[in-house]
C-alpha cells in the first residue's frame, strides 16, 4: 500500500487550483486525497452540488482527467452506463488501457435523492468507486436538512427555535446500508486521517466490483465554524467516535484507528454555531441524548467488528 507522504506529494494534481470552492472546504480535499489513489487513468462523474459548480464554471474546469456533470440525483446510473461503455469497447478492443471510474456525490445527492441510483449501481455490479463527500446537509442551495444531517443541527430547514431544538431524527447509517449489498468494499474516512483516506482509496480502486467510501467533509459555512478549522474538527469528530473509521472488506468489518479515549462529543459540537443552542441549560438532556447516541452506534460497531473476527454468528 501507498501511504508515504513523499510519495504522494510526487503524484500530479488531477483537480487544479483555481477552482471556486470555498477556502477551507473540505470537499477539495476529499478529492485531492481520493484521487491519489489510484495512478491508472480516471473519468470522473459528479452530481450536481458544491463540488460540480464550483470547478467546472463554463468555458473552465479545475480538472485534469475526463470530467461528466451528472444531474443531482444519478450520478451512479451515469458512471454505471459509461463503465459498461467501457467494458463493450475493451472487449472489441477499441480500447487497451485499464481505466478506473469514480463518482462523486454530496450527502443530498446519496443519501437522499441518489439513494436509488447507487442501490442500482451495486446491485448490478458495476466496476466503479463511489465516494460521497459527506458535508451534513444541502450546503449549495442554502443548508437544507439532509438524511445526513446529525441530530440537533440547526439547519434552514430544521431551524433551532421555541418549537423545535434542531433536526429531531438520527442521521441514516448509510455505510450500514451500503454493506448490505454484500459489495466487495465499503468504507467511513474523513480528511484530517488522510493516511487512512488515501490507503482506502486505494484499496477501492484496486478491487474489482462497486466500491464505497463515505468521507466526512467539514463545511464551515454550514458548520459556522472558522474556516482555518476544518481539518480540526474533522479530527474531533473521529477523537470523540462521532465519525468511525471503519471498512467492510467481503463482509468483515473492522476499525482502522480506534481512539485510546474517546473524548466527550461535546468537544466536537461546541465550536460548531450548528450546535450552539445545545450548550443552553434547557437542552442539556439533548446533549446527553446525542453522547447516548455516539455510544450506542459504537457499540453497535464493536459488536459487528468482534463477530468478523470470531467468523461466529453473534450470541442469542
Amino acid at each position: 500500500m501507498m501511504v508515504n507522504i513523499k510519495e504522494l506529494s510526487q503524484i500530479p494534481e488531477r483537480l487544479t487550483g483555481g477552482h471556486r470552492l470555498c477556502g477551507g472546504c473540505g470537499a477539495t480535499i476529499a478529492v485531492r486525497q481520493i484521487l491519489m489513489g489510484t495512478k491508472n487513468p480516471v473519468v470522473v462523474g459528479s452530481a450536481t452540488g458544491c463540488l460540480e459548480v464550483s470547478t467546472t464554471i463554463y468555458p473552465y474546469s479545475a480538472w485534469k482527467v475526463p470530467f461528466i456533470h451528472n444531474a443531482f440525483e444519478n450520478s451512479a446510473s451515469n458512471m454505471s452506463g459509461v463503465e459498461t461503455a467501457y467494458k463493450a469497447m475493451k472487449k472489441k478492443g477499441k480500447i487497451k488501457e485499464d481505466i478506473k471510474f469514480l463518482a462523486f456525490g454530496g450527502d443530498g445527492g446519496t443519501y437522499d435523492i441518489g439513494l436509488q441510483a447507487l442501490s442500482g449501481m451495486l446491485e448490478r455490479g458495476h466496476n466503479i468507486l463511489y465516494v460521497c463527500y459527506n458535508n451534513e446537509a444541502y450546503m449549495n442551495t442554502s443548508v437544507q436538512r439532509s438524511g445526513a444531517t446529525p441530530y440537533g443541527a440547526d439547519t434552514t430547514t430544521s431551524p433551532a427555535g421555541k418549537i423545535k431544538a434542531g433536526k429531531d431524527r438520527i442521521r441514516k447509517d448509510l455505510t450500514s446500508i451500503v454493506a448490505a449489498h454484500h459489495v466487495p468494499y465499503a468504507a467511513q474516512a474523513t480528511i484530517s486521517n488522510w493516511k487512512d483516506l488515501v490507503t482506502k482509496a486505494e484499496k477501492a480502486f484496486s478491487t474489482e466490483g462497486p466500491t464505497f467510501i463515505n468521507v466526512l467533509a467539514p463545511c464551515f459555512r454550514g458548520w459556522r465554524y472558522p474556516a482555518e478549522k476544518t481539518v480540526e474538527m474533522s479530527k474531533l469528530a473521529v477523537e470523540t467516535g462521532y465519525w468511525p473509521l471503519i471498512e467492510v472488506e467481503n463482509g468483515v468489518w473492522k476499525f482502522t484507528y480506534k481512539p485510546s479515549v474517546r473524548k466527550p462529543i461535546a468537544d466536537f459540537l461546541k465550536p460548531q454555531r450548528r450546535f450552539e443552542h445545545l450548550f443552553q441549560d434547557k437542552n442539556k438532556h439533548l446533549l446527553d441524548k446525542i453522547q447516548e447516541q455516539v455510544d450506542e452506534h459504537w457499540a453497535y460497531l464493536e459488536r459487528l467488528t468482534s463477530v468478523s473476527c470470531l467468523g461466529e454468528a453473534p450470541a442469542v
